[in-house]
């Protein structure tokens, strides 16, 4: 069964600012004015690099409530619920529908992990208590376990699961999961790096972290290639490599708040237990950042 495409292009995985401790929501929301008047395709709250697992749970419910508000139907919203507890992504799944988000991005469990029939079940659970689309968010390298192919598809035809952002990094795994779920369930990069490659599988974009930085040029590798100018595509995902290696020099959000930092749109300041980025890497990141002609403060 095919279903409604949440978005087409690049989503940001948008980070959430602090200050002293605390969500600085000046700064949120002039970030999220910012994204949207640049063109971006859709933003994603309280993901990995919004650093969801550090937010409490008002912190969590107050920072997807601003969001979404902020945002005022001007893009695509989505929302991220996730959890290793099944009864809490439940319950916070339930909160976003509630609030107007146009899809939940829900990640495998991570610490107590699952084998395959556990993430069937788990996935489903949440379906069925949602109103609104699941994104299904498959990031081994931090969950500790995999959605393997074959679980996408008894999973497919689940009329509220429509789509997978595949941070695998295994393409030989991710094009059978094209191979096996067809149109059935829509597929988004997880990877900067890895734009093009599933595009041309027949992907429908990439939840970025790029595109906290370049939010218009991101989208734009999307929107040239469903233009057809593929050289044009691939050029610009090539271009961009050295910023995005930059990106991810250390664990995701270190350097892409550092990033945000020098630019001058909101602080630097991350939750432990991650630390600011060494700088060295800092110094990389900077580099890369002005030989890609992002402005900065």
């Amino acid at each position: 069964m095919k279903k409604e495409e949440i978005f087409r292009g690049a989503a940001t995985a948008l980070i959430t600012p602090f200050r002293d401790g605390t969500v600085d929501y000046d700064a949120f929301g002039r970030l999220i004015d910012w994204q949207i008047e640049a063109g971006i395709d859709g933003l994603v709250i309280a993901g990995t690099t919004g650093e969801g697992s550090t937010l409490s749970d008002e912190e969590h419910r107050e920072v997807l409530k601003y969001a979404v508000e902020r945002a005022a139907g001007r893009t695509p919203m989505i929302a991220g619920t996730g959890s290793n507890d099944t009864a809490y992504a439940v319950d916070l799944t339930k909160y976003a529908c509630e609030l107007g988000y146009d899809a939940m991005l829900v990640v495998t469990p991570y610490y107590n992990k699952a084998t395959q029939a556990g993430l069937i079940r788990m996935y489903e659970t949440i379906a069925d208590a949602s109103s609104k689309p699941l994104i299904l968010y498959n990031v081994p390298s931090r969950t500790g376990v995999g959605i393997e192919p074959a679980t996408y598809l008894a999973l497919a035809d689940h009329p509220m699961i429509a789509a997978v952002k595949e941070a695998n990094g295994n393409i030989s795994k991710i094009v059978e999961t094209f191979a096996l779920v067809g149109d059935r369930l829509d597929i988004y990069s997880g990877n900067d790096d890895q734009i093009v490659p599933l595009l041309s599988l027949g992907g429908k974009g990439v939840i970025s972290v790029l595109s906290n930085v370049l939010p218009a040029e991101t989208s734009a590798i999307c929107k040239k290639w469903f233009a057809g100018e593929v050289r044009e595509s691939a050029k610009m995902q090539l271009g961009y490599l050295p910023l995005i290696n930059a990106l991810f020099s250390e664990v995701n959000p270190i350097p892409v708040k550092a990033a945000m930092e020098a630019m001058g749109i909101c602080g630097g300041e991350i939750r432990l237990p991650l630390t600011p980025m060494e700088e060295a890497h800092r110094q990389v990141l900077l580099s890369r950042m002005r030989e890609a002609g992002v402005a900065l403060k």
